[in-house]
């Protein structure tokens, strides 16, 4: 966000963004979780063909997987991204409830799958210790945009192909093009890649991101190619899904923030009860201190400490400048379940 990372408003040492002339000084600047310097239109070119919601990657895999360096992946700039102007508050379309079961890799050894139970413990960031699933299936995307290196973060989920990795709109695509050296590193830390490093074959979109990056749809995935013969899910495992669960839930939001305080090299989370935004809007919020970087990463209802595993119902995607320490999250209504439905079944 910008604040943090998409994921976020202008935070720490990043200056606010000057408002385009007509917009309203009162919005001031949404940042996503990254933090790159330039200022993003967040509008493709007027007259442009019909945008495609996905992309396929022209990248060999093993060229992008072999340009990510511990040296790159530790010098990744946070993705950033401007406040769009005010828009029309459009109801985010929803329809019954849908609830995707998290899934642990069929391994010698590993427990059954515990009934989901969450815990209420308010935290505004902090390093993730619990252990469990979690610390596989979050991981840092990484990326090249704009011919610089930068860095989102992501969260592997169950899907028909084992291969599904969701994410923020932003990081996958951004002012018209999609990013290229796209790879998902689960479980990252300190430039280390302790389950790989996996290439996206196929990246998308929400249809309204690709064509306006509308921020109540920043959602994005990815499907990655098979790495040493083995698909992404039966190595790390993978998290459920919640979509139309509704608003002011108990969350936990995990992601990579690599701006300062945090430096992206260790997995960082906020839990608490969220809010709908009251402001410009339909996303979630929660109280977050996460910096650029983070965005991308998973929000989950229904998280369970103890094992580690939830029903991501939301990523990291921005905040507003003039509200510290807050971070939004899109709701995940059939927008987002379709762009999950169409990623499992590529």
């Amino acid at each position: 966000m910008r604040r943090n990372d998409r994921g976020g408003t202008a935070v720490d040492g990043i200056a606010a963004r000057r408002p385009a002339r007509g917009s309203r000084a009162v919005l001031g600047t949404l940042t996503a979780a990254g933090t790159l310097l330039a200022l993003l239109l967040p509008t493709g070119p007027a007259g442009a063909a019909t945008p495609q919601n996905s992309h396929r990657s022209a990248t060999p895999q093993r060229t992008a997987a072999a340009f990510w360096t511990a040296a790159r992946m530790r010098s990744a700039t946070p993705l950033d991204l401007a406040a769009p102007a005010r828009q029309h508050r459009t109801a985010v379309p929803r329809s019954a409830p849908l609830t995707v079961r998290p899934t642990l890799p069929r391994l010698p050894g590993l427990p059954s799958l515990p009934v989901l139970r969450p815990t209420a413990a308010a935290q505004p960031g902090g390093p993730w210790t619990g252990g469990g699933a979690v610390t596989k299936t979050a991981g840092r995307v990484f990326f090249t945009y704009q011919g610089r290196t930068a860095s989102c973060s992501g969260d592997a989920v169950t899907s028909a192909n084992k291969s599904t990795v969701v994410t923020a709109g932003h990081c996958v695509k951004l002012q018209g093009a999609w990013h290229t050296n796209w790879v998902f590193v689960p479980g990252y830390h300190d430039g280390q890649a302790p389950y790989g490093k996996w290439p996206a074959a196929k990246t998308l979109s929400t249809p309204q991101w690709t064509a306006s990056e509308d921020i109540n749809y920043d959602v994005g995935a990815a499907v990655v190619a098979p790495l040493d013969g083995k698909k992404l899910t039966d190595v790390v495992g993978g998290q459920g899904l919640s979509f139309n669960s509704g608003y002011n839930k108990t969350m936990y939001a995990f992601g990579y923030p690599a701006a300062a305080p945090y430096d992206g090299t260790r997995l960082i989370y906020c839990s608490g009860t969220t809010m709908k935004d009251p402001l410009f809007s339909h996303d979630h919020g929660l109280s977050c201190n996460m910096t650029g970087g983070s965005s991308g990463g998973p929000w989950f209802t229904s998280f369970d400490e103890k094992t580690g595993t939830g029903l991501q119902s939301s990523v990291n995607s921005f905040g507003y400048q003039f509200l510290p320490n807050t971070m939004f999250g899109p709701y995940f209504g059939d927008d987002a379940k379709n762009l999950y439905n169409t990623a499992q079944s590529s």
